[in-house]
């Protein structure tokens, strides 16, 4: 009697274990309301604004204290989750905070470190055509690009022919695509297309893995570079980024733009691919493939990647009841347990372009630059919100 007493017990407590964790996985899944999305992108943001009031202000890097223009690719990475924000609330200061970073900068672009300065000229493009009596506000941008097609590697302007790492897609492809809806000139697609193969199939031998659908960060990547379990390298962030780069491009660009579908297939087949290696917990570890190397839960990344789910299901290219539990895990998450009370963001690598760089990756880590993993959670907040 006893012994089935006992047994009885151990499967009553395991019912209740097995249930258990079936809320915790539901509640990873479940619904975030319109205003707790809004709240959680409201508490980071104000954050970030309230520790840096003005934008035109330097950024310093530490450790190194080296210091940098905002308007480098990681404020202006911000910047697009910023516009994000206000078009969702349409909060003055947002607005005012933006026309003050373009003015302070005098609406130009910097060129030290080639299309990742270029970022800058997505919000320009943006904020112009908020009002397009501010001629201002795209001039440098439309310049700098026209003065590239014609002489193809610009060394007057700084910047290489080539998108060598797949960080550049981010940087410069949706720029490409602004110019040419706004002036409907297809030079602007087809040689935003041609740097895109370029780097898809040519840097490196091809940075586009067709077979796992993910990218290589960049050349010193690709095979015979392994990760310590034998896996390829695939950096989450830099699969954001291109994530991040066909979203924006597809949201620019018209519905007959050339290369449109190209470009839509290879987000889906992306999504596809990182839908597999999602954790538990709803977010991406560092390494794709390599969930022991540098394990552990990444911001920036996760970001990315559900900004792409999200607008993927929003607008009809992937499946709602497959991706949506998908992208509900991963913002709950990111909102609950990485985001501090005060709006303070954890679990974000700082900057460079491999897995063991920025490390160690955790809650209280406090990365080089606190912007860029705010502006991809904006991204991604803007897109939940828009879902029925």
């Amino acid at each position: 009697m006893n012994i089935i007493l006992i047994l009885f017990r151990l499967k009553y407590i395991s019912i209740l274990i097995l249930f258990a964790l079936g809320c915790v996985t539901c509640s990873y899944s479940s619904k975030p309301t319109k205003v707790e999305i809004l709240n959680s992108m409201t508490t980071a943001n104000d954050y970030f604004m309230n520790k840096f009031p003005d934008p035109g202000q330097d950024l310093i890097q530490p450790p190194s204290g080296r210091i940098w223009k905002s308007n480098i690719w990681t404020f202006g990475t911000y910047a697009t989750g910023l516009m994000g924000l206000y078009n969702t609330n349409h909060d003055s200061r947002l607005l005012d905070y933006a026309l003050d970073w373009g003015e302070k900068h005098n609406w130009k672009l910097s060129v030290k470190e080639m299309w990742n300065d270029h970022l800058a000229g997505q919000t320009y493009i943006d904020l112009y055509q908020l009002d397009t009596t501010k001629k201002e506000r795209i001039e440098d941008v439309k310049s700098s690009i026209d003065a590239f097609i014609a002489v193809g590697d610009t060394q007057s302007r700084g910047f290489g022919a080539d998108w060598n790492w797949v960080d550049a897609s981010f940087m410069a492809m949706p720029l490409f695509a602004k110019l040419g809806a706004i002036t409907g000139d297809d030079k602007y697609y087809k040689h935003m297309h041609a740097l895109f193969i370029d780097m898809k199939d040519s840097i490196g031998g091809g940075l586009f893995n067709e077979e796992d659908g993910l990218w290589w960060r960049d050349a010193d990547f690709v095979p015979p570079y392994k990760e310590p379990n034998g896996e390829d390298c695939y950096w989450a962030r830099g699969n954001g980024w291109v994530v991040g780069a066909l979203v924006r491009t597809l949201e620019s660009m018209p519905d007959n733009a050339p290369n449109r579908e190209l470009y839509e297939s290879i987000l889906k087949q992306m999504c596809e691919a990182l839908y597999k290696v999602q954790r538990d917990d709803g977010m991406w570890n560092v390494s794709l493939h390599d969930p022991n190397n540098y394990g552990g839960r990444e911001f920036s990344g996760t970001a990315f990647f559900t900004y792409g789910m999200a607008w993927g299901v929003n607008n009809g290219l992937l499946k709602a009841d497959k991706y949506i539990p998908a992208i509900y895990r991963a913002w709950n998450t990111m909102a609950k347990e990485c985001i501090h009370p005060n709006g303070f963001i954890g679990y974000v690598q700082s900057t460079g372009k491999e897995p063991k760089d920025g490390q160690p990756v955790t809650y209280n880590s406090v990365p080089d630059f606190e912007d860029y993993a705010l502006g991809a959670f904006l991204l991604a907040g803007t897109e939940i919100y828009k879902m029925d």
